[in-house]
């Protein structure tokens, strides 16, 4: 017995003795040595390098095996936590660097379910071996920052595939000092068919176009534009057609003649009248706005069309409409009183032309009654700090946070913590019940905070890298937000390419809502020049609208030609797209006469007119009417599919329009005397143009000369089913 407890005293005693020795060495270790490796910023980048902290890998929200690091390193200190004290510290042996789990495994020396991520003896494994050998020096708060990130050529012009550059990277510190950082950046191409990178940054031109290579690099994000021209000699005056003084023409011509695409011819008048009103208004015009627009001798005939149609009031019916899709108007969540003073605050802004800075403030900032202050209903329609501040990024910015509610964004640069702080800047908004139906009191509280669910307390309110407020300012948090969201870059930007899109078929930046920094723009000069032009008038939505549709390029022809036959993105020619439900639905009604019935609404009224997507409409569903849950772009559906084929076809909304006594139809047949007139008037009410020769002679020939009410609901029916009719050109 004696004997086995002296064994147990002197195992004892060595374990003290390990212990204290173990405690020597990371006392020691907390000052790093001279020319030590940094953990923050040169251990981290080895591994994101290497994968080891990527979402499928040890970043994973659970980790792997039991080893957990932060995604892409955005938590040094809890990553050194990982890597020196957990699992008994078998990861990292300061006394002999070669037997580190960190090394062992990644160089697959021991079994790896990663497999091999760097050898022996590479700059990796040296850059991990060196810092382990240095005593593992922890991160320190005065480590130098990374402030920017620049690569070396950012604009790459080829003159044909095949050809390869380098690119080079290099990061600026916070302590002035700037680094090349080529071979621990992550190289990424948004478009393999024109260019593909390497590991080490090499890029392999494959074909002809323009792509980005987004360079990563510790929390930054850069690009490299790669152009690789058509093979092809444009005649001289190819580009003339864009040769105005607008600042779009010129951006786009810029572009066009970069690439050696060139652009289409004009479209016609009736084309352009068409157009315009259907973008703008939702509305076809008439058969005598069309007759007085096109005996219009005067060149600045269109220009002043366009002031005539900004002030009619379908303009703010179109736009109240839009702004009420991403502002989420619905009787989902609000009263039926609070949905419509919620709805009219959106239209007399419309109306007003509020410059959008002010618009947005009002909403983010709004206080008082829902009833009365249409803009507090914002407030009763998200109630969760988190869920807001992920639709005001969304929404104004571009920028979707959802991801960094529990971990690191993997496409973006924004960590959890920043997710949080942005989160904090709302959570002291309060929503008091009042005594009628639908209202509400929504006051600003001096209480009450979000915490982080790792850290367990509140981070500091601060928007995405913006100022951060104190804990306890008396400063209302709302109104710090809105004067950041008004001033950020990406503020702007997203409203110019919202409306781009409306007019153009595509976003500068597609899709609409998606700005993040890894999904760089179509033509980034002339969004920088239109966003800047934009911001310089004061945020007037009316005047970008005016800039567009004034400019060549939104007047251009659907009709292709050689060389731009596959451009979908550089808008060399107007991108045909089917009309968005509520349009389609409004224009059929238009055509055949007979308004659509809205149960509780009046009867005329427009889908456009509505207020609430809640209102019954099998076919405004069928055609993609969004549900105003999120407010993201793609919850209107903008495809073609067998359901909307098949109600146009067989379904009763057109059917019954058709058929329906004292309609347009009707009207045609009392005062046309002969088919070719029936045609053409048909042809004017629904198409906008006059038909073509071939196409009376065939309808002739199918009508008769006797004219008959099948017959005529047929050529209608014929009309409203096509593609001409339910698509811009």
């Amino acid at each position: 017995m004696k004997q086995r407890v002296s064994v147990r005293s002197s195992d004892a005693g060595a374990a003290v003795v390990a212990l204290a020795f173990w405690f020597v060495c990371s006392t020691l270790s907390a000052a790093p040595l001279p020319g030590a490796p940094s953990f923050r910023n040169d251990v981290l980048p080895v591994l994101t390098k290497s994968g080891c902290n990527s979402g499928p890998c040890h970043g994973a929200l659970a980790g792997k095996n039991g080893f957990k690091l932060s995604l892409r390193g955005y938590d040094p200190d809890a990553d050194y936590r990982a890597l020196t004290r957990v699992a008994l510290g078998r990861r990292v042996v300061k006394m002999a660097p070669a037997h580190s789990l960190i090394l062992l495994k990644p160089t697959s020396t021991i079994p790896h379910g990663g497999g091999r991520r760097f050898r022996v003896g590479s700059p990796q494994y040296q850059i991990i071996a060196d810092w382990i050998a240095s005593g593992a020096p922890a991160p320190r708060s005065d480590d130098p920052v990374i402030e920017t990130l620049r690569v070396i050529p950012d604009r790459v012009l080829v003159e044909k595939p095949g050809e390869e550059l380098q690119l080079l990277v290099k990061a600026r510190y916070s302590d002035g000092e700037e680094r090349d950082v080529t071979r621990w950046t992550k190289f990424t191409s948004t478009n393999d068919g024109v260019a593909t990178v390497d590991e080490a940054g090499s890029v392999t031109t494959r074909g002809h176009g323009e792509g980005a290579i987004s360079i990563w690099y510790a929390s930054k994000v850069a690009f490299s534009m790669v152009t690789v021209p058509y093979p092809r000699t444009l005649d001289s005056d190819a580009f003339e057609v864009l040769s105005s003084d607008g600042l779009i023409d010129r951006g786009i011509q810029g572009k066009l003649r970069q690439l050696k695409i060139s652009p289409s011819s004009l479209c016609d008048d009736s084309t352009y009248i068409r157009r315009l009103y259907l973008d703008t208004l939702g509305v076809l015009p008439t058969v005598e706005e069309l007759a007085l627009f096109l005996s219009d001798s005067r060149k600045d005939k269109r220009a002043r069309l366009v002031e005539e149609v900004l002030k009619r009031p379908e303009y703010v019916d179109y736009w109240s409409y839009k702004w009420s899709d991403l502002l989420l108007v619905s009787s989902r969540k609000l009263q039926r009183s609070a949905m419509w003073s919620y709805y009219e605050w959106i239209r007399q802004s419309v109306r007003e032309n509020k410059p959008w800075d002010v618009f947005i403030s009002e909403l983010v900032t709004a206080s008082g009654n829902t009833l009365t202050n249409g803009a507090a209903n914002y407030w009763v329609l998200h109630k969760k700090p988190i869920e807001i501040s992920e639709n005001i990024s969304q929404a104004f910015l571009g920028i979707s946070l959802t991801c960094a509610r529990c971990h690191n964004h993997p496409l973006e640069k924004w960590t959890q913590n920043q997710y949080y702080g942005m989160a904090n800047l709302v959570s002291r908004v309060g929503v008091k019940t009042g005594n009628l139906p639908g209202e509400f009191t929504v006051i600003s509280r001096h209480m009450g905070d979000v915490n982080h669910p790792r850290l367990g307390t509140p981070m500091l309110p601060q928007p995405l890298d913006g100022e951060a407020l104190s804990l306890g300012t008396s400063k209302d948090r709302r109104q710090h937000l809105a004067e950041w969201l008004t001033q950020n870059r990406h503020f702007a930007r997203t409203v110019v390419n919202r409306v781009w899109d409306n007019f153009l078929g595509r976003g500068l930046v597609h899709p609409v809502d998606d700005l993040r920094a890894t999904n760089p723009a179509s033509n980034e000069e002339l969004f920088t020049a239109l966003t800047e032009d934009f911001v310089a008038r004061g945020f007037d939505v009316k005047a970008l609208i005016r800039e567009i549709v004034n400019s060549a390029a939104y007047q251009l022809s659907a009709e292709t030609n050689d060389s731009n036959a596959d451009d979908d993105k550089y808008y060399s020619h107007h991108l045909s797209r089917r009309l968005p439900a509520e349009v389609v639905l409004d224009v059929i009604s238009q055509v055949t006469g007979v308004p659509e019935e809205f149960e509780g609404y009046s009867l005329g009224t427009r889908a456009f007119q509505l207020p609430d997507t809640q209102i019954e409409s099998y076919f405004l569903d069928s055609f993609g009417r969004p549900e105003r849950l999120t407010g993201a772009a793609n919850e209107r559906k903008r495809s073609s599919n067998v359901a909307q084929a098949l109600h146009l076809i067989n379904g009763e909304t057109l059917n019954r329009k058709l058929r329906r006594r004292g309609n347009e139809i009707g009207k045609l047949l009392e005062k046309q005397s002969s088919t070719r007139e029936l045609v053409r008037s048909a042809y004017r009410i629904a198409l906008t143009r006059e038909p073509t020769s071939a196409e009376i002679g065939s309808l002739q020939a199918s009508l008769g000369e006797v004219l008959d009410r099948q017959g005529v609901e047929d050529l209608f029916w014929a009309i409203l089913t096509s593609k001409e009719f339910l698509f811009t050109h």
